[in-house]
């Protein structure tokens, strides 16, 4: 018998959140009925209507209404989360050959041997098989059918080593040596890929290796990170402060942590889709899709403490990147600078990456080519719609790029 899962995670902070939540209900009843309940401006017009109906409504009546609808909402909650724990499904896929190692960083050749080799930098914060996540929700098996030849930089949980590195360790040491690999095995320049922070790491690469880089193809890439809700994302940098001398004494953010800052971006987000999963058959597909993605979700990896400085430091809270700020071994990564085609692809229901902040990428790389989806972050990589919104576009511009052989060793 499969043991039951132990997600979502945090469990604690998503059940506190749904207590907090439907109590929260309850208690802003007496609140609308006096008129002292506050509301966004967008609301004002709807509030009022609900506060008209309220003082028609018999008081006990709807007192023990909302009480049922609470515990409905509740226990349709715990269903679903009971549900998706003990659900049956466990992920198939196999991982394909590594063709180099270092430290806890691998390189996945999806292949076939002649196929136009495509190096993928994916985020350091999420696992990587997010882009194989299972059979036909695959991008990178998708652009291994299409004749290209998938390098993935599989980066691991940090060790020993890698809690001590910064990005520069991680791009001007790990992921340079990987591109290193990537020639020697492939004597071509591969065409580079960057898949939400990736994405930036794969920009900091494509400037300092202009030479060894066909092209650069950019997938929900944050970049102005004060373009949208710049005071939300001063506040989250903000919110590290004391926590930064338990961080540095672990040597790594720990992956709870990060898994309730991104639940920060839309706190009812757990409430939905759980409430949503419990209506499910747990045989059909549908179900299987969203155990998958939430198997992923919760198998995250921590940060390493310096890495997660710079990134709640240096990006959120000071707008590094976009400032001209961010260095990468003592060179400033400027967009301007990309040498190569590319192509920035732009969800423009992202959550995680405000929409502005990727647009800003795009309009700061000369020549770029812009696409945009309706699809989310996450569902621009495995959602039903993606193979003919993202991935096909993303194979046919990758096909457009002509070759380039590796450059011989001096």
């Amino acid at each position: 018998m499969k043991a039951a899962r132990s997600g979502p995670r945090p469990l604690g902070y998503h059940l506190g959140t749904a207590l907090a939540t439907y109590l929260g209900s309850l208690g802003a009843l007496p609140l609308l009925r006096n008129g002292s309940l506050p509301w966004k401006p967008a609301l004002e017009a709807r509030a009022a209507e609900l506060a008209r109906d309220v003082q028609v409504a018999d008081p006990k009546k709807l007192a023990a209404a909302l009480e049922r609808e609470v515990r409905a909402r509740t226990d349709r909650f715990l269903s679903g989360i009971e549900a998706y724990r003990g659900h049956p499904y466990r992920r198939a896929l196999t991982d394909p050959p590594a063709v180099w190692a270092e430290g806890t960083t691998r390189l996945l050749d999806y292949g076939p041997p002649e196929g136009r080799p495509v190096l993928v930098a994916p985020s350091l914060i999420n696992r990587a098989y997010v882009l194989d996540l299972v059979e036909g929700r695959s991008l990178l098996r998708h652009l291994s059918v299409r004749g290209f030849r998938p390098l993935l930089v599989d980066w691991g949980k940090p060790g020993d080593v890698e809690r001590g590195f910064d990005l520069d360790a991680y791009i001007a040491g790990r992921l340079e040596r990987a591109l290193d690999a990537a020639l020697e095995i492939t004597h071509e320049a591969p065409l580079v890929l960057g898949y939400c922070m990736g994405g930036d790491l794969a920009l900091a690469l494509s400037t300092r290796r202009p030479r060894d880089v066909a092209a650069l193809a950019l997938l929900a890439t944050p970049w102005d990170f004060h373009a949208e809700r710049p005071e939300q994302a001063r506040a989250l940098a903000a919110l590290m402060a004391p926590l930064w001398p338990f961080i540095d004494q672990a040597g790594e953010m720990p992956v709870d942590l990060l898994q309730i800052l991104f639940a920060g971006l839309d706190p009812y987000l757990s409430l939905r889709k759980f409430q949503g999963f419990a209506a499910l058959e747990p045989s059909s597909a549908d179900a299987e899709a969203f155990v998958a993605l939430e198997d992923w979700a919760n198998d995250g990896v921590p940060l390493a403490a310096p890495v997660a400085h710079a990134c709640m430091t240096g990006w959120y809270g000071r707008n590094d990147t976009a400032h001209g700020e961010w260095r990468v071994a003592g060179r400033a990564v400027d967009p301007a600078a990309v040498a190569s085609p590319a192509l920035v692809i732009v969800p423009e229901r992202d959550r995680i990456v405000p929409p502005k902040s990727a647009l800003a990428l795009a309009h700061a790389i000369p020549g770029a080519k812009l696409v945009t989806t309706g699809l989310g972050h996450i569902g621009m990589i495995v959602g039903a719609r993606a193979p003919a919104e993202v991935w096909t576009p993303l194979a046919t511009w990758l096909a457009s790029i002509p070759g380039r052989k590796a450059r011989q060793k001096a």
